[in-house]
């Protein structure tokens, strides 16, 4: 199958390009940059060049290709509703050169977009219509319009070797704070996957998906706060304490509100559904490996 990749360079998009050649498909990968052409020419993808901002090269790549994994995002957050309404967009644009076709359009979401209706958010919740980011939103108005849309959820921490999101982020601060800190008691938990098994969960998806199905790529339920500062406080040889809620927003910054967030969520019809079995390590071995802990992670400005 021949497939347009949108993030095809990023942190989860590298991963998905990989897994779909090491299958047998063909990819083509949304490329803005000399850097990018490079690096899917050396991964064995065609270059489609383009941007999220153009949406003629979003147009011209789908009419060219059997489906189309949308797995970019800016993840701005101190512009997030430009960034949102950025994917709501390229959603749309992607869905219309699509809608009348059985190609499939495969959207990225979050499963922070959810609204849990019990204890672990599931596949089959709805979207929290407050949320800022729009993504399952205009997928909902694509596939109304004929586009055979489906969506993978991925948990809010997706982790592994390069990993440039909130675990980074956190270890960022606590080397300059000198403290390793969680909110409250820190038993909020945090649904992960390691990104190998979300790239190998997309092709499924792929290969055996429904259409306007959800899919969660979730390996970790829930990982609570405290446990990961824990690793990190004694990865970096820094105290570990609470923050209360005030005090949360001086110490964390941005990531401060989703630290605090208590969000478990579920993969079980996921993996029922496609056969999806979640094999590398889990977050907290993960985290405790070297890589997460190297200069260059500690110091990058991970925003």
């Amino acid at each position: 199958m021949r497939v347009l990749v949108t993030g095809a360079t990023g942190f989860v998009g590298s991963a998905i390009v990989r897994e779909l050649i090491d299958a047998g498909h063909e990819v083509l990968g949304l490329a803005r940059s000399e850097n990018a052409n490079r690096w899917l020419a050396a991964a064995g993808a065609g270059v489609h060049h383009g941007s999220l901002e153009n949406l003629e090269s979003l147009r011209s790549g789908a009419a060219n290709v059997d489906a189309v994994i949308h797995a970019a995002f800016n993840h701005d957050f101190s512009n997030y509703g430009t960034a949102a309404e950025l994917d709501a967009n390229a959603i749309e644009t992607l869905g219309v050169a699509l809608a009348g076709s059985r190609r499939p359009l495969i959207i990225t979401s979050g499963t922070l977009l959810a609204q849990p209706r019990g204890p672990l958010a599931t596949e089959g919740d709805m979207p929290n219509p407050t949320f800022p980011r729009k993504s399952e939103r205009a997928a909902a108005l694509v596939a109304a319009s004929g586009a055979n849309v489906s969506l993978v959820r991925l948990a809010p921490s997706v982790h592994g070797e390069g990993d440039h999101g909130f675990v980074p982020a956190l270890i960022r601060i606590a080397s300059e704070k000198g403290v390793s800190a969680y909110i409250g008691d820190g038993r909020n938990r945090w649904p992960a996957v390691h990104r190998l098994d979300a790239a190998h969960l997309y092709r499924l998806v792929l290969e055996k998906g429904s259409a306007g199905a959800r899919y969660h790529g979730v390996a970790d339920e829930g990982v609570q706060a405290r446990e990961i500062a824990e690793v990190i406080g004694r990865r970096l040889n820094v105290p570990v304490m609470a923050k209360s809620p005030e005090e949360a927003a001086g110490h964390f910054g941005w990531i401060g509100p989703f630290f605090a967030m208590d969000r478990p969520a579920s993969s079980a019809e996921t993996q029922e559904q496609l056969g999806w079995r979640p094999t590398r390590p889990g977050l907290i071995a993960d985290l405790d490996g070297a890589y997460y802990f190297a200069e260059a992670n500690v110091s990058t400005d991970t925003r």
